[in-house]
């Protein structure tokens, strides 16, 4: 009889950190105390706290092991499994101030202060259940959407019920998904299709990704679902091939699925026909606009097309097609189950529902979190994320990736939700949201996601192949203290030319980052092309290295590092010390910083 289970990350973040070993290792070590027969491993999805990986869970307790090591199971395995003494030196504890624990208690994960306030609809079964397991899904009400749907409603149901939920696209374009469904169904074909935006090329975004590694078969579900609603018969999940752990378990899911009458023919018993295939992508960030990923998928190069004619009318193979991506199609289950009214109950009034967001860049909860929309940012920062690293004051938060804008310092109590970041010439993109404190420097980042966008552009338009590469000499010149203050009225010139004559999403927001950051950050521009400096001492060109001679204590750590040998002995003794400083010779200096990192005593600045 199993009286304990340990449930062991098995997410990308987690594997990449050891895992696997972990696994094997409690494995062997419950063997060798006898209790194979009482304790069960589980490999889960990804719990979603990545900044504290990899991540344990023993239940029936629920006690949470963070950062756990393979030495560390020897420990967990005697004193927990079998001596029923819980390991405290590796238990997470972070729990809100108005949380209360009895004396002994183990701390119940909903009771932290990462997971708290997040309501999990997306993310509901990941790191909950063996996503390799169909039976596990089925056990929590897996399938019992599309069942329903089959045997209770008709397609159009569906659509307004759809509809009426209020979900709108959760990969960056907010377009109501139900009004999506509602073109397609009626537009008649000898086939239609059903296809899942998987590729999230999107820096810093791993939401799709642990979604379909820790809960797959949902995505089947949903997508059938999609299929009857609009009269399609076929599916296809285009997912990049830089997700292998996400492929093999789609696949396995996919496998399963059929094996259960759950995928191909007369599903239910109802007559209706749906099967699902996977497409892997090359990881081209232009395939994340939907018309790109159906060429794609049909074996062309990844170019969008021109619209008119939508994909409801002339998709996939020139056939009406009905395209969301993962977590739009993740809420899809739940709110045909738990009806339009509970999800609606959710949000804001015109972005209804949750947002998943990876959390990543200078926060000290790296990982994902889903919260309600219209939760601020201040809450998601500062109690979700832990707040700033180092006691430094946060400065932006970047959405929406290379697509979207930064949310700067002053307005950090925005409401998180579609129409309040696009109010401040933001976008929620996909869900990447990436913090930044005071030693980022703005420009710099605005040039970082132009460097990305300019190589990941299929070239097919101008205004996109052409205007990114100018946009970026103008942004590398300001960086390098070779720009003009005609140069900063240039670049928003250019801006707003390649969001309005651009082909397709890709050069339409490619200009984003470059616009948020100049309306909100201006000052920074001026700095680097007036006073040839960068504030935030990012940019090297701009940068001097300097020693603090009354600082320096002579030991010469700072000169026996510097790969150049530009760091030289003066003859000054600083009162207090008994050897001479050093100096940096200007010249020589290629402004590493190898020297700052060595020196102890701070006394190396940039300036």
């Amino acid at each position: 009889m199993i009286r304990a289970h340990v449930l062991i990350c098995g997410g990308t973040g987690c594997t990449s950190s050891g895992s696997l070993d972990i696994q094997k290792a409690f494995a062997q070590n419950i063997e060798n105390c006898g209790l194979s027969d009482e304790v069960k491993i589980v490999q889960t999805g990804c719990f979603g706290l990545c900044a504290l990986g990899p991540v344990v869970i023993v239940y029936p307790d629920g006690t949470f092991y963070s950062r756990v090591t393979p030495d560390d199971v020897k420990e967990i395995v005697e004193e927990h499994l079998l001596k029923g003494r819980i390991v405290d030196r590796l238990v997470y504890t972070d729990v809100s101030e108005d949380t209360v624990i009895a004396e002994g208690a183990t701390i119940a994960l909903n009771d932290t202060t990462f997971y708290k306030s997040q309501n999990r609809v997306v993310l509901r079964n990941c790191g909950v259940i063996d996503p390799e397991s169909i039976d596990e899904y089925i056990a929590m009400d897996g399938y019992a959407a599309l069942g329903k749907v089959l045997t209770e409603m008709t397609p159009e149901d569906v659509i307004k019920v759809v509809t009426d939920s209020g979900l709108r696209g959760r990969g960056g374009g907010g377009f109501s998904t139900g009004r999506k469904w509602a073109l397609t169904a009626p537009n008649k074909a000898d086939q239609k299709y059903v296809v899942c935006n998987a590729d999230e090329g999107d820096p810093g975004a791993f939401m799709d990704r642990s979604v379909l590694e820790g809960d797959p078969h949902c995505l089947i579900e949903a997508m059938a679902i999609a299929g009857y609603a609009i009269g399609a018969t076929k599916g296809y999940v285009y997912v990049r091939a830089e997700y292998p752990i996400a492929v093999r378990r789609l696949q396995k899911a996919i496998d399963d699925a059929r094996e259960y009458g759950l995928l191909g023919k007369d599903i239910f018993g109802s007559g209706f026909d749906f099967d699902l295939f996977i497409r892997l992508g090359a990881g081209a960030f232009v395939c994340g606009e939907e018309t790109a990923l159906m060429t794609s998928i049909e074996g062309n190069r990844g170019e969008p097309r021109p619209r008119p004619p939508y994909p409801a009318v002339k998709g996939l193979y020139g056939k009406p097609t009905v395209e969301n991506n993962v977590e739009t199609f993740a809420n899809i289950p739940q709110i045909i189950l738990r009806g339009a009214d509970w999800f609606a109950s959710m949000g804001t009034a015109t972005s209804k529902g949750t947002k998943v967001f990876a959390l990543g860049g200078n926060i000290e909860n790296t990982g994902l979190v889903e919260i309600p929309m219209g939760t601020t940012l201040r809450h998601i920062i500062e109690d979700i994320g832990g707040g700033i690293p180092n006691g430094k004051k946060f400065k932006a938060a970047q959405t929406g990736g290379p697509s979207g804008g930064c949310i700067p310092a002053s307005l950090i109590d925005t409401e998180v939700d579609y129409d309040n970041l696009v109010a401040i010439g933001c976008m929620m993109g996909s869900g990447g949201l990436i913090v930044m404190d005071e030693d980022s420097c703005m420009v710099d980042m605005a040039k970082f996601f132009l460097e990305f966008t300019v190589d990941e552009s299929c070239g097919k338009c101008t205004p996109c192949r052409i205007g990114t590469k100018r946009l970026l000499e103008l942004l590398d010149d300001i960086t390098k203290g070779k720009g003009t203050l005609e140069d900063i009225d240039r670049l928003e010139e250019l801006c707003h030319y390649i969001k309005q004559n651009s082909l397709c999403g890709l050069g339409q927001t490619a200009p984003n980052p470059v616009l948020a950051t100049l309306n909100f950050f201006r000052d920074e521009y001026v700095a680097h092309v007036v006073d040839k400096k960068c504030p935030a001492g990012v940019c090297k060109d701009l940068l001097t290295f300097t020693v603090d001679k009354e600082k320096c204590i002579g030991c010469g750590m700072c000169a026996r590092n510097c790969p150049v040998n530009a760091i030289v002995k003066t003859d000054y003794i600083a009162p207090g010390h008994k050897l001479p400083s050093y100096e940096i010779d200007a010249e020589k200096c290629v402004k590493c910083g190898v020297c700052m990192g060595n020196c102890k005593f701070k006394a190396i600045e940039k300036i």
